[in-house]
């Protein structure tokens, strides 16, 4: 049907959970499909850990990418997929790489979260779901305030990396229909380099570790006598705790996200 010819039906709304994996394409090719598998085992074991499995079971769409997938949900579970999703997974994903041997690669994941109207066939789960949303959701997954993120994070601690369309923020985190606090994310300008994509999104980390402790605060003041010690910039900073975001504004926040690309 080409578009602005006639008017028709509004789409569902749908909640699109996307994730991939950090530095998948960098792992020799016989250990992509174990990982791939991986992914979708883990992520099962953690919506059936919120009670979420008869979603899991069968979603709107279900479409893998190799590296990880996306998934299209009922709205009214966004706010579990805000949190406790993001936490739980980081759990799952420690116990995981606790297990990693020798040079196999940690499994670290990141996530995006968006809702938009989209058509599905839960008949054909893996060949539907198409549309700008979906594309969107896609985009927020590859990122650069995400992707830095992650990379400025140990590898040993940080496992997850989420990021929120400013829709998902506004209507579920905002508004109160979430456990995970406002002050625990932190806003940014979301763009992929090579695309024409640019949105105001939101950034959640569920455990903080490496430059994220140092990356949200100003420097402190310069000491009066200096000295001939060479400064660097990128790790001056007051320690902020696991409640990263709460310290330091958001303008601050994505100058630091931009040194540590």
């Amino acid at each position: 049907m080409d578009p602005y010819t006639e008017s028709v039906d509004l789409p569902p709304y749908r909640a699109i959970l996307a994730l991939d994996a950090k530095d998948f394409t960098a792992q020799p090719s016989i250990a992509h499909q174990p990982i791939s598998s991986a992914i979708l085992d883990i992520v099962e074991e953690v919506f059936t850990r919120m009670g979420l499995e008869a979603e899991w079971m069968q979603p709107a769409f279900l479409g893998p990418t190799g590296d990880g997938f996306a998934i299209g949900l009922p709205p009214r579970v966004l706010p579990y997929l805000v949190s406790p999703f993001g936490r739980v997974l980081q759990e799952r994903l420690t116990a995981y790489n606790r297990t990693v041997r020798g040079d196999q690669a940690r499994l670290r994941l990141r996530v995006s979260l968006h809702v938009g109207p989209l058509s599905a066939d839960p008949e054909a789960p893996h060949w539907t779901g198409n549309g700008t949303a979906r594309n969107d959701t896609h985009r927020l997954l590859d990122s650069k305030p995400v992707k830095a993120i992650l990379a400025a994070a140990s590898d040993r601690v940080t496992h997850v990396a989420c990021i929120f369309s400013d829709r998902v923020f506004q209507d579920v985190v905002a508004a109160g229909y979430t456990e995970l606090h406002p002050d625990r994310c932190i806003e940014v300008p979301a763009t992929v380099e090579g695309k024409t994509f640019a949105q105001r999104a939101w950034l959640y980390v569920p455990e903080v570790s490496g430059n994220l402790l140092t990356a949200s605060a100003p420097a402190p003041e310069p000491d009066p006598k200096p000295t001939r010690r060479k400064v660097n910039p990128r790790s001056e900073g007051i320690r902020v705790g696991r409640n990263w975001g709460q310290v330091g504004t958001a303008e601050t926040m994505t100058q630091n996200i931009g040194e540590i690309q």
